[in-house]
């Protein structure tokens, strides 16, 4: 529906033109929501000022409205205020529901008692704390447009199929990475799951990663783990290494090879003269970082010729590497 035809409609027009809106972004709006056309100037205004006062931003909303238009036409007592009040009463801070919402505004025009409450005993029925469910929500409001039925018990099922129990196990897995319930098990998780097997993880091992690491189950096979798989290979890495350095640090193999793998491997052997064996026995040496850890750490014990394991320099603080060494004067 074009602006000139809308104008006619309404004083919600005005209200748009008030906010500063130009007739594209307006246009755009009427055609995802088709109940603005009823919308009066009165109700749109009330629910802005609604948001506004709950702490969003003045500057974000226009935004907002552009991402969700219904929620201009939502009753604000029947919809609004209940969302708001009970994301609240999860001992969620006025300001992070005001972030969720920003992210997010279709969560608000949800239904508190046929979605929100469902959701939250499902997964307190997977054994989430409580003080969980809010972190959850936080992170991924998504969740509240996911069914249960046919979205969430499916992830359920496959992790279940990975050897998790229900009774605790899987409710930390989904507590630990929400966004893992936005993937499709069957182009994605399984996928990925198969492929993991494929290079050597045992059933153990495959559980030790989802519970520890799941959203290495939510990357794409054929992008980022096989490219990766396939550079540790030409790097001079076993198969079996792989498959052990994986299971210690499952992140290996969503890491950038360009951006961390590649200089870390390349300082190795290059700088420090070390062998990719030592890797394989310490796959931890890749969540270091390169500029502040690894190299600086390098060069002390060079300037001090000292000789030790990579595990004996990276695994411990700042303080206790210094204290081991006899570096800690003129470097406290």
């Amino acid at each position: 529906m074009e602006v000139a035809s809308v104008q006619n409609g309404g004083s919600i027009m005005w209200f748009f033109r008030d906010k500063g809106f130009d007739d594209k972004s307006i246009n755009k709006m009427f055609k995802k929501c088709k109940r603005l056309e009823g919308v009066q100037k009165e109700r749109a205004s009330e629910n802005w000022s609604y948001l506004n006062s709950i702490g969003i931003q003045e500057r974000k909303l226009p935004s907002i409205v552009s991402r969700c238009p219904k929620i201009l036409a939502l009753g604000l007592n029947e919809k609004i205020v209940p969302m708001v009040e009970c994301l609240a009463t999860l001992g969620t801070k006025r300001c992070e529901v005001a972030s969720v919402i920003a992210r997010f505004p279709q969560i608000v025009s949800h239904s508190v008692e046929e979605k929100l409450c469902p959701l939250l005993a499902f997964f307190q029925a997977l054994g989430v704390p409580e003080k969980q469910l809010r972190k959850m929500i936080l992170l991924n409001p998504r969740l509240i447009s996911y069914s249960i039925e046919s979205k969430l018990t499916e992830i359920v099922n496959f992790l279940a199929t990975l050897g998790l129990t229900r009774d605790g196990m899987i409710g930390k897995v989904l507590a630990k990475y929400p966004f893992i319930m936005g993937y499709s098990v069957d182009k994605r998780l399984r996928p990925t799951s198969e492929f993991l097997k494929s290079i050597g993880l045992s059933e153990t091992d495959l559980q030790r990663v989802t519970m520890n690491f799941p959203e290495v189950l939510s990357r794409d096979v054929s992008k980022v783990l096989r490219p990766s798989f396939a550079y540790l290979q030409r790097s001079g890495f076993g198969d079996r290494q792989i498959a052990a350095m994986v299971t210690g640090y499952p992140l290996i193999l969503i890491k950038s090879i360009k951006n961390s793998l590649a200089p870390r491997i390349r300082f190795l052997v290059d700088v420090m003269g070390r062998q990719t064996d030592e890797v394989a026995n310490y796959p931890d040496f890749f969540q270091h970082g390169l500029k502040k850890r690894i190299e600086l750490r390098h060069l002390l014990l060079k300037e001090k010729g000292v000789n030790c394991s990579l595990r004996e320099m990276l695994d411990c603080n700042q303080k206790k590497f210094l204290l081991k060494f006899g570096l800690f004067k003129g470097h406290a």
